[in-house]
């Protein structure tokens, strides 16, 4: 299975400053080539703040640090990404739709109920 992970989309949200304060990121997977009988393709999205309070200890952390779009290069963008996660749910889905399909029950309409 050969899967290609493209970044699709990057839009920044800047702040007063020109800063990027805010990513929304999608990244493409596809497994195969379009038209293979074992081709699927999986869009994912997401959206990451430059900072962010945690939720166990509330202390303020960041994700990346603020600075113009033009700063972040494509494997920073990607390091943004829960990449290893939309690894296991691609996998997933390639099993469930390829792999091994649901096979749904078929209707016999030629059974008789019994007397």
């Amino acid at each position: 299975m050969a899967v290609t992970k493209t970044m699709t989309k990057a839009v920044p949200y800047e702040d007063a400053n020109s800063k990027v304060a805010k990513w929304h990121l999608q990244m493409t997977y596809e497994n195969d080539s379009e038209g293979d009988a074992t081709y699927y393709k999986s869009v994912f999205n997401h959206f990451v703040d430059q900072a962010y309070t945690d939720s166990v200890d509330g202390s303020s952390k960041t994700n990346f640090t603020l600075q113009a779009k033009g700063s972040f290069s494509l494997s920073d963008l990607t390091a943004l990404c829960p990449v290893s996660h939309w690894d296991t749910v691609f996998a997933s889905q390639v099993d469930s739709v390829i792999t091994n399909p649901v096979v749904n029950p078929t209707a016999d309409e030629s059974f008789s109920v019994p007397s």
